[in-house]
């Protein structure tokens, strides 16, 4: 059985998909459309599952919502190695089984990207996330993300006491989101003194260049071999001393088995949900400022949304900014203002926007 939430908001459809011929298994979950078709991702992962799947999709409500766009919240899972060579068949069959799925409008996600968006749109013409190419807005050459959460960091620095020329910043997750997000904040005068993957943590207190560290992941698929900084451990990187701390990988990395270590006075939340709702709490009570992911992360689908809207990349940068900046000012100042966590005050606000919606619709 599936521990999946319902309640006020949705999830409207769940959706399992199996395909033996294609070898494929996927599932799909639109959570709401009451502000509009829902967007959201399609991860490619051996272990995704449905409950991460349906969490996500939620997320991409809430992070629609606040962000003012015209989407609801989707995303989709399909149970396959990244790596697959056969990932291209698995994308083709998964369009045509969601070619009717019409309020659902998938993009790239962890284990996807742009060429595989290209896939979907030659089946069913619904995507977001297109390579340059063919009109898209490429979401991980442009950085989109990244440059939301350095936007998101410029604001909410002051909230907890950092100033962000010469911060300190861990960046767990070196991957698109996580290079983009180091080179904008680079560019901001932060320091970046430690980054991980999949293979290691590379730390040094004294910074790193970051041409030369993304040059180095590039080259050999791993922090660890850029020449200018100690090797550590995976979750190492949770204990180093920082003042910003940017989760940028997967789900519920930090969870109450390592929240103690964490040091930062700034948790900037790249990836979605990568940190559990107790963790968050225990942050909260440490006086660690903790800035939730449809906040700070918001930027991605924002440029999905504006790609969708056939807008221009410097409309959709423009709405980034404005966008998080407002967004991140607004709940911060709500949370003090209440003694909430800031989650609890970014939640109250999409909430509403999202129920108002659902009442004028007769939901």
């Amino acid at each position: 059985m599936c521990d999946i939430k319902f309640d006020e908001l949705g999830p409207r459809k769940v959706i399992s998909l199996y395909s033996p011929k294609a070898g494929l298994r996927a599932m799909v979950v639109v959570d709401n459309t009451a502000l509009g078709p829902s967007i959201g991702g399609v991860r490619v992962s051996p272990a995704v599952t449905m409950e991460e799947v349906a969490r996500l999709a939620r997320t991409m409500t809430l992070k629609c919502s606040i962000a003012g766009l015209p989407h609801g919240g989707g995303k989709a899972g399909i149970v396959a190695d990244p790596k697959d060579p056969m990932k291209e068949r698995l994308f083709r069959a998964f369009a045509r089984m969601i070619s009717g799925l019409a309020e659902y409008i998938p993009g790239p996600d962890m284990g996807s990207d742009e060429t595989a968006m290209a896939w979907v749109q030659d089946e069913i013409g619904r995507v977001a996330g297109l390579p340059e190419e063919i009109g898209g807005l490429p979401l991980d050459k442009l950085g989109a993300t990244g440059f939301g959460l350095s936007v998101s960091a410029e604001v909410a620095c002051p909230y907890a006491g950092i100033e962000l020329k010469g911060a300190r910043v861990a960046i767990q997750g070196f991957g698109s989101v996580g290079k983009a997000v180091g080179r904008f904040l680079a560019e901001k005068g932060a320091v970046i003194t430690a980054a991980s993957d999949t293979k290691g943590t590379i730390h040094n207190p004294g910074g790193m260049d970051m041409k030369e560290l993304i040059e180095a992941k590039d080259a050999t698929g791993g922090v660890v071999n850029y020449k200018k900084g100690k090797r550590m451990g995976l979750e190492d990187i949770f204990a180093l001393e920082c003042d910003i701390l940017i989760p940028a990988a997967t789900p519920d990395v930090i969870h109450m088995d390592n929240v103690h270590a964490v040091k930062a006075r700034l948790v900037l939340q790249g990836a979605n949900i990568p940190v559990t709702r107790d963790a968050e709490k225990a942050l909260h009570k440490r006086g660690v400022l903790c800035v939730p992911d449809f906040i700070a992360n918001a930027g991605g689908v924002i440029m999905a949304a504006m790609e969708y809207a056939k807008k221009t990349e410097k409309e959709a940068f423009a709405a980034i900014e404005e966008r998080i900046s407002k967004n991140t000012k607004l709940i911060l100042q709500k949370a003090r203002a209440e003694g909430v966590l800031p989650r609890q005050a970014a939640e109250e606000i999409s909430k509403e926007r999202v129920l108002k919606a659902m009442r004028y619709k007769g939901y």
